[in-house]
């Protein structure tokens, strides 16, 4: 991955170390905003942002009601954000979260409708199919050594040419079941339930990356696979077991999608990829930059869906959506190969002290 976007995913953030705050008086505050400015800099612009569209939108953006709008409707995109971040903790993508979700949406809706089977059954099956995705993603990456780029494009492309066969383009609809529903419909407090599902990943991605082993083994290998192997880390069952997590959650991301709009449909999905990537992207840019991190991953999608809820208040085109992700999609690679380059940057003067020393 690190070949084809620079050093965007690179596992080491940029850490203040004890030199850098060197000095005192206002050269020293000076010097520890510009250090910090990258590490919260997306969470500042994104409370900008909330201010600025609450002041020029006061009668419908801070309202309780977009609230709730914005935390149901961007749940699925956020879920894919967090799939797609997990490989790229190892230094690889997967591109077949956006289109995989399309399929799984479509399963998730005809094995209830048309084979009759309890909705808890169907959202296993949904779910063991995604693990089964992201065991082929990891064989092809590891075993075949196709890089994940290519290999996850290619299977995400037959997944979605298997939901144009399976439809025949047409949509699958038909009785579900309340509990199927509520997946999606229900809420504690006012808060949308899939907000809450949105939390629980977080967390518990956040806990195994950070505090786990697994999590280490991941970062390392993100950062050098070789210096990984020879450390006594398993890289290809590490980086297996991060394409099943993708897929898991992709699959999840499906049965979501499928409960909120109660249809299967197959142009329904691509969307979604652009969007999730972004946030996965951005994520490597804040907290912890330079280093794909959890909670920068929910910042990244939290900064696109308060920006283009406020641009379609203001009476955006249809295409204005598609054009912020774009757009915000080249910056958060240009920044993310910004803070690569610093990381690097500040690793040499680091050892270049301790070498003097």
């Amino acid at each position: 991955m690190t070949n084809h976007y620079g050093q965007s995913i690179r596992s080491d953030a940029l850490e203040p170390g004890p030199d850098d705050y060197a000095g005192g008086g206002p050269s020293r505050i000076a010097h520890k905003i510009v250090r910090w400015l990258p590490v919260y800099g997306l969470p500042v612009i994104m409370v900008l942002l909330i201010a600025l569209f609450s002041i020029l939108l006061p009668q419908t953006f801070p309202t309780f009601l977009n609230v709730r709008a914005i935390l149901g409707d961007k749940a699925v995109i956020a879920v894919l954000a967090l799939a797609a971040m997990v490989p790229m903790v190892t230094g690889k993508i997967d591109l077949s979260v956006g289109y995989g979700v399309a399929l799984w949406h479509i399963l998730a809706v005809a094995l209830i409708v048309q084979s009759d089977l309890p909705w808890p059954v169907a959202v296993l099956i949904v779910l063991l199919l995604g693990a089964i995705l992201g065991v082929i993603n990891g064989l092809l990456v590891e075993l075949a050594q196709i890089d994940a780029f290519i290999a996850t494009l290619g299977t995400g492309t037959i997944l979605y040419a298997i939901s144009l066969w399976y439809t025949g383009g047409r949509q699958v609809v038909g009785h579900l079941p309340d509990g199927f529903l509520l997946i999606n419909a229900g809420d504690i407090f006012g808060i949308p339930l899939p907000a809450f599902y949105v939390l629980a990943i977080a967390l518990a991605l956040w806990v195994a990356l950070e505090y786990l082993p697994l999590g280490r083994y991941f970062y390392a290998i993100g950062a050098n696979p070789r210096a990984a192997q020879l450390n006594g880390i398993s890289v290809r069952s590490s980086v297996i077991l991060a394409f099943v997590v993708s897929g898991v959650l992709g699959a999840f991301a499906g049965v979501l999608l499928a409960s909120k709009l109660r249809i299967g449909q197959a142009s329904v999905g691509l969307e979604f990829l652009l969007p999730a990537l972004v946030g996965a992207f951005l994520g490597s840019t804040t907290i912890r930059p330079g280093r794909v991190n959890v909670w920068g991953t929910l910042i990244g999608v939290s900064i696109l869906a308060v920006g283009i809820s406020g641009i379609q208040q203001f009476g955006g085109e249809f295409y204005v959506e598609p054009l912020f992700n774009g757009a915000t999609l080249i910056v958060a690679i240009g920044l993310a190969s910004h803070s690569g380059r610093r990381r690097a940057k500040v690793k040499d003067g680091r050892n270049d002290k301790k070498r003097s020393a």
